[in-house]
């Protein structure tokens, strides 16, 4: 076994590398950039090297760079994790020549399924059904255009070199391809430096379930049983389980030979997916077809992990040590139900845009074991780490174990409830809206899941106006009384010699406007009403009272409800967590300039930090509500702007290329008279 190993990556992959490989007595380098000096996988390896800029190609993308850090430090192989280099075959090739063991399959295996037209065509020789597509060499657009006519529509573009859901473009109609195809090319070069596509038919209410496969190096194969990645938002997986729900004995077999074939296929060591599409067909029955293999460890492996009992970074390093498969096929069982959610800094509210920031409040779950317990927790960041626009949002992954899907569901929403981040945007209420829905709840499973249930997923408040503005008073209140002195003169309880002390409150919430009245009755008694604003909740009145708990919450009783509610303070925001969710207060009447606003006008703003790819106007151009203007890329990811209304563009700000902060105006529309 070794004794040393690096690291080539970062956040939270790198520390659960490191978390195993320290159990197993292996000392861990770590490599960071510019922007992770500080970081906590850093922490968390026995040495440390600086490999360049904040940029992944100035840093975790420079191979050659990581191979001499390896060298350096005296490593005998390099655990890529996943992302950046971990099917990059030059990079495994390198590892190789250089005398260091890549932790992964063969840098042949990587080249063969690294390209998803030649890895199909590979497939269909080895006998896994395919969805029936174009994965020829031939990228003329006319030529790719007539094929997806042929095929039908609707139809799927996927980059050749591509994974992640990057590269990607569902089209209904032909004359929307030409643009779909240009842009899934764009994003195809700036994620891959490949912009090959190939053309699938698009499956309707396709669910993606993909076969967890190892290989070691005496030809031995196994599958550790499927997961179910159906839950998925701009092509991205959102919420993973393991087994899959509705999955048959011979279902599951069928797809796992499957899988094992396409792994022998190309000779595969050590750990890979092999991703199915599933089409979902009357009566229950089930097609399945080759989508890709992703020949590295998946993010999503923890559920994996959770079923079987298996540290599958313990396969990876004895695998690449030259060890035998831990165990057989018929060795390996499934024990109960597992879900992961992926905590990422993002905003579902607007399309998903991912979020940067400091994680001023993060709290999480109360956790069990590593392996098999009720919860586990993966991340890569502390309490007080910035989230920047250079790497992939995904903040934590949280995993729950229980002995049915049933209670797996009720401990991943508990466990939820428990995450408290404010600082930045996420997605935390957002996926315990998908997890209560009716489809999810239900196992009613596919990709579509997300704007099926869109009724029921944006636009919630899961805490409302009354509860909002009883704990944000609740925790002034308690602030205040820390300002008591000695003297009774100093005392914030509201007593006067006669008649009762009032006190009126203003509020933002919901986007509106809203007010509330404190009576003192005397004695400690308290009055609370509350009248929302146009649009920004209900009203309520009643007694209320509340007492500070040891561990920093609140409990709170007002009109007849009761709850236990964590309230943080950052200005003049107050953030409320309660087991029902979770929402924000704004006190406006702390506010230095209360309800001062800045009309927008014609302007067009950047929605998050990235860089501009392209503008598809130019100054003197008229222009149409909704018509397309600007293209932006932030963490891998394209963007495009839209016009708000009709008008005229009367200056570009910015060129091609350039890097702008969130909030930068890209460009100016005279909008037109209504």
């Amino acid at each position: 076994m070794f004794k040393k190993i690096l690291i080539a990556n970062r956040g939270e992959i790198a520390c659960r590398v490191a978390a195993t490989a320290r159990r197993m007595g292996i000392k861990t380098v770590a490599v960071y950039s510019d922007a992770d000096a500080s970081a906590k996988h850093v922490a968390a390896c026995d040495q440390a090297v600086h490999i360049g800029g904040s940029a992944p190609k100035d840093s975790y993308l420079r191979w050659e760079r990581i191979i001499e850090a390896a060298q350096a430090t005296g490593a005998q192989a390099i655990h890529p994790g996943y992302g950046f280099l971990s099917e990059n075959e030059d990079f495994a090739r390198a590892c190789t020549q250089a005398g260091l063991v890549f932790i992964g399959p063969p840098a042949s295996a990587i080249q063969a399924m690294g390209l998803k037209a030649e890895s199909k065509q590979l497939m269909e020789k080895a006998g896994v059904p395919l969805v029936p597509g174009y994965h020829g060499s031939d990228q003329d657009p006319r030529m790719l255009q007539h094929e997806a006519d042929r095929i039908g529509y609707p139809v799927l573009i996927k980059a050749s070199a591509g994974g992640g859901g990057k590269g990607m473009r569902a089209v209904d109609k032909a004359e929307d391809f030409a643009a779909a195809l240009a842009s899934c090319q764009r994003e195809a070069i700036n994620s891959f430096g490949d912009d090959a596509v190939l053309i699938e038919k698009y499956v309707q209410r396709p669910r993606h379930i993909e076969i967890q496969v190892f290989g070691d190096t005496q030809g031995n194969y196994v599958y550790l049983f499927e997961r179910d990645c159906s839950v998925q938002r701009r092509h991205q997986k959102v919420l993973e389980e393991a087994p899959a729900p509705g999955m048959t004995p011979e279902l599951r077999a069928q797809m796992g030979l499957a899988a094992v074939a396409a792994a022998r296929a190309v000779n595969y060591v050590g750990a890979g997916t092999v991703e199915f599409i599933v089409e979902q067909r009357d009566g229950g029955a089930m097609n399945f077809f080759f989508m890709e293999m992703n020949t590295r460890l998946q993010v999503e492996h923890p559920v994996t992990e959770a079923i079987t009992g298996q540290d599958l970074v313990e396969w990876q390093l004895r695998v690449a040590a030259g060890q035998a498969l831990p165990l057989s096929q018929e060795q390996l069982k499934i024990t109960g139900h597992a879900i992961e959610a992926r905590i990422c800094a993002e905003n579902p509210e607007n399309n998903f845009l991912p979020a940067t920031g400091t994680l001023n409040v993060y709290r999480k779950p109360h956790c069990t074991s590593f392996e098999r317990g009720d919860v586990r927790f993966d991340d890569g960041v502390r309490e007080g780490d910035a989230i920047s626009p250079f790497y992939d949002p995904m903040v934590a992954k949280l995993i729950v174990h229980g002995d049915t899907r049933e209670q797996a569901l009720a401990r991943l929403d508990e466990a939820l409830a428990q995450t408290h981040i404010v600082g930045l945007a996420t997605n935390v209420q957002f996926l315990r809206l998908v997890a209560r829905s009716p489809s999810f709840a239900n196992a009613q499973l596919d990709t579509a899941l997300i704007p099926r249930e869109a009724a029921v997923l944006f636009g919630q408040e899961l805490v409302g106006l009354p509860m909002a503005a009883a704990a944000a008073v609740a925790q002034t209140l308690l602030a205040e009384k820390t300002l008591e002195g000695i003297d009774p003169f100093s005392r914030r309880d509201g007593w006067r010699s006669h008649g009762l002390v009032q006190r009126s409150f203003a509020f933002e919430f919901g986007g509106a406007h809203a007010s509330a009245q404190l009576t003192y009755l005397g004695n400690g008694a308290l009055q609370f009403a509350v009248q929302p604003g146009q649009g920004s909740g209900s009203a309520a009145s009643g007694a209320l009272s509340f007492k500070a708990l040891d561990d920093g919450r609140i409990e709170l009783h007002f009109a007849d409800e009761r709850a236990v509610v964590s309230v943080y303070a950052q200005g003049e925001t107050l953030y409320v967590f309660a087991a029902a969710g979770a929402t924000h207060i704004v006190e406006i009447d702390l506010l230095a300039h209360a309800g001062e606003t800045q009309s927008e006008g014609g302007r067009l703003t950047a929605p998050m930090p990235g860089k501009v790819v392209s503008f598809a106007v130019k100054a003197g151009d008229k222009v149409t509500k909704g018509q397309p203007l600007a293209v932006m890329e932030a963490m891998k990811m394209e963007h495009t702007i839209a016009a708000p209304a009709d008008g005229v563009v009367t200056e570009l700000l910015y060129a091609p290329g350039d890097q702008v902060s969130e909030g930068a105006e890209l460009l100016q529309l005279a909008v037109a008279a209504a």
